[in-house]
């Protein structure tokens, strides 16, 4: 096995693990990381695939914990946000706006960390919603980033790990598979990815099993402290994008 191969398995099982655990964050280390050592148009597709799997393994293993209606609302607002993302991506300045994005996400994440004061939602608060839904399509379409505004969205619904976890992959698996499908009709799906991504398999459910038994030690406050904390870090990244570029 040679040295690119080892490394790809090993980006592939810290960021499936990340995504095991907290239900989001892997697209901080899987893409930047494999196009590294990959070219991006190999990367993306075996990313994706990835997260298709994580998606459809945790969904038919905890589909009780799956909150089907904030999904299905998340994920139709999410194709609204998608066409203003790829408009932001393709007629702004990408340094100025990745890094305000990245000052609003690490504020806001502070604050909560902070303050634990912020509303809690429920199911009657339809417009925080709709909202947290159609940001993260703009930032999907831009940046290839949903995670934010839904990490966002499940902790002040104060979701436990796992339904947090869950509901999330539950949005994700048809975004993911949609995904999948643009790259098939772009020729991108190809040989390598699978052949990476048959590699990977086996670490990538090590990686899904041990991050349940972790996700499913996490209680309660404790929980949200972490997703809030993550959210500083995926703010801060891109800060330190936007400075580089």
């Amino acid at each position: 096995m040679d040295g690119v191969t080892v490394y790809v398995l090993i980006v592939i099982f810290v960021a499936t693990l990340i995504r095991s655990v907290f239900g989001f964050g892997e697209a901080l280390v899987a893409v930047p990381l494999l196009a590294l050592r990959l070219p991006v148009k190999t990367a993306a597709p075996l990313a994706v695939l990835v997260s298709v799997t994580v998606a459809l393994i945790i969904v038919l293993q905890d589909w009780h914990h799956v909150d089907f209606r904030s999904a299905g609302w998340l994920l139709a607002t999410t194709v609204v946000g998608i066409p203003f993302g790829i408009l932001l991506l393709t007629h702004t300045n990408q340094r100025v706006v990745k890094t305000l994005l990245g000052a609003v996400i690490v504020i806001f994440a502070l604050h909560a960390l902070v303050r634990r004061e912020l509303r809690e939602l429920h199911d009657d608060h339809r417009a925080p919603m709709l909202i947290s839904g159609f940001l993260a399509g703009v930032l999907g379409g831009a940046y290839g980033m949903n995670g934010p505004p839904l990490a966002f969205y499940g902790a002040l619904r104060r979701w436990d790990a796992q339904r947090f976890r869950a509901t999330l992959q539950g949005y994700f698996l048809p975004a993911s598979l949609l995904g999948m499908i643009g790259y098939w009709f772009a020729g991108l799906w190809t040989v390598q990815v699978n052949r990476y991504f048959v590699l990977c398999l086996p670490l990538a459910l090590a990686a899904i099993l041990l991050g349940g038994m972790v996700n499913r030690r996490l209680r309660g406050d404790l929980f949200v402290k972490y997703v809030y904390a993550g959210l500083v870090v995926v703010g801060g990244v891109l800060v330190g994008q936007a400075m580089r570029s």
